[in-house]
């Protein structure tokens, strides 16, 4: 356990220290973290349910989005602990086993996050971009083995060294803004056939590069400029630059918020389950009548897979 956080150290050259800088920050931020507990609790919980019991995962191709969810789950688990630190004005335990197993826990989960929004975005791209090819994506995303091996291969990962840190998102964002480039210059270019489902696409991917650009990016972002101030040896900015880091990591605790935006715009199937099963009838009529994503010729035939689709579903 010692080395695990004495690799933290010496590999990123960054030694974080327990005390906090400013006591009424961490006071706001356990406040804020608790905010996404209370939200990211029944939020997950309620999405969990949909996938196990009324959507069945297994059987709809969806594996891939139900390991995001657990991933989101082990998260918000993890924030009472964070919540207790910081209300104690620590900004990690000082037993350093609860601290390595935290430590263990967010990078997994976060590593996990990122690696099975990134594989969505590559089948997305390969559906779209290389239409009529072999997807080995879409292969693999039907096979449980193939899940438990990305979380395996993730655990040596959640070392945090520093080429680590960075390389977790500087890289998956990379090939990100280029699966959204190329889609979304496909989508421009297709002067027939079914736009909508390129459309369906290119927001699948937007909202993949929503959840990158406000909960990950700029927390690496200012990872980076934390390493500057203390190779410099700058205490007095490196306070400020502390609580800026620290409360953009509380923020990127919002992918578990946002990340069922993302199971929405990748599976009409799920919204339709999630909608059925937890709205009132007033919101699920407005929000389930325009079944687009069914190919339709005639007003009668739409209308009556507005009715029916949705139960199919539910039903599954």
């Amino acid at each position: 356990m010692a080395n695990y956080s004495s690799t933290q150290n010496h590999t990123t050259g960054l030694e974080d220290h327990c005390n906090v800088p400013n006591n009424n920050t961490y006071k706001v931020l356990s406040w804020v973290m608790a905010g996404e507990f209370i939200l990211g609790l029944p939020l997950n919980l309620s999405v969990l349910y949909i996938f196990i019991f009324r959507f069945k995962f297994w059987k709809n191709n969806s594996v891939f989005l139900f390991n995001i969810v657990v991933a989101d789950f082990l998260l918000v688990a993890c924030l009472p602990v964070k919540i207790h630190h910081y209300q104690n004005q620590v900004r990690r335990s000082e037993n350093e086993t609860v601290c390595t197993l935290m430590l263990f826990m967010l990078f997994l989960n976060r590593g996990a996050s990122i690696a099975f929004l990134i594989t969505l975005s590559l089948d997305r791209y390969f559906s779209v971009v290389h239409l009529g090819r072999k997807n080995c994506v879409k292969v693999f995303k039907k096979s449980p083995l193939i899940s438990v091996l990305i979380w395996v291969f993730l655990l040596p990962l959640t070392i945090p060294t520093l080429f680590v840190f960075f390389s977790q998102i500087i890289i998956p964002f990379s090939i990100l803004v280029y699966c959204t480039t190329r889609i979304v210059s496909r989508l421009k270019r297709k002067t027939v056939g079914d736009k909508a489902k390129l459309r369906r696409a290119v927001f699948a991917v937007l909202s993949v590069a929503v959840v990158f650009s406000v909960c990950f990016l700029p927390s690496t972002i200012a990872r980076a400029v934390l390493l500057i101030v203390r190779l410099k040896n700058m205490q007095d900015t490196e306070n400020i630059v502390v609580q800026v880091f620290d409360t953009l990591m509380v923020l990127s605790y919002l992918d578990c918020l946002l990340d069922p935006l993302v199971y929405c715009f990748c599976n009409s199937g799920f919204k339709v389950a999630y909608i059925s099963t937890f709205f009132p009838p007033v919101l699920k009529n407005r929000l389930l009548k325009p079944a687009s994503y069914v190919p339709t010729t005639t007003t009668t035939t739409l209308n009556s897979a507005s009715k029916i689709i949705p139960l199919q579903v539910v039903q599954k």
